[in-house]
């Protein structure tokens, strides 16, 4: 596989076609070599538009929703970021590329010792990962720029929202089964949030995240 025109396509074809435009988001995918984040075995799918099987039956998310969350949540390289779900580590390196810095958090250690490895071969350094569950675990209380919540909650969290400083961005996609709608929270003054429809998607459930563990929003 021409891995170079292969990644040129998952733009092209993919990825712009999602009202995708941000040059910073485009190069980053350009940039951030998407194949060395796949498992082995499903290599040749690397650029495909579907969501990769990783281990403990969790996916990749699909590029095109990747990029678009990157878009709006509009990160600056001055920002800090937080990653909910590290996953395979693709997100990671594209927060990590575009930001001052991320802190992920994944519940699963072989996730977070994988992508340390990733990062490290990337020559990326700006980030700190945790084995933690976001869901019940208090955190550190630091405040951030970005927040990425990179699987879906069947009612909305305000948990997350309230690690928001000043101007911060959050991106959850909220919902079950069909109906789901990825949601772009801002804090403005204060305490002051506005909370805004982007689009109809699907995204796999952050783990453990039902509503017997959650405290419904409405929004």
């Amino acid at each position: 596989m021409n891995l170079e025109h292969a990644r040129f396509n998952m733009i092209e074809q993919q990825i712009r076609p999602w009202d995708v435009l941000d040059q910073s988001v485009l190069k980053t995918f350009g940039f951030i070599q998407r194949e060395l984040f796949v498992p082995k075995i499903h290599k040749t799918l690397a650029f495909a538009d579907i969501e990769i099987p990783l281990a403990h039956g969790e996916h990749m998310m699909f590029p095109r929703v990747e990029a678009r969350m990157l878009q709006a949540l509009a990160i600056s390289p001055e920002d800090t970021c937080l990653e909910i779900g590290t996953g395979s580590g693709f997100v990671t390196a594209c927060l990590s590329h575009l930001s001052k810095h991320v802190d992920s958090v994944d519940i699963y250690e072989d996730f977070i010792r994988q992508t340390e490895e990733r990062l490290f071969a990337l020559k990326l350094r700006n980030h700190t990962l945790v084995t933690a569950d976001a869901l019940r675990d208090s955190g550190t209380g630091k405040e951030y720029d970005v927040i990425a919540v990179t699987g879906s909650v069947p009612v909305y969290l305000p948990q997350f929202e309230k690690q928001l400083a000043p101007g911060g961005r959050l991106f959850i996609v909220v919902g079950s089964g069909s109906a789901m709608q990825a949601l772009l929270v801002k804090r403005e003054e204060g305490d002051e949030f506005t909370r805004t429809p982007l689009f109809e998607t699907r995204l796999q459930a952050l783990l453990g995240a039902d509503s017997d563990t959650q405290h419904a929003f409405v929004f």
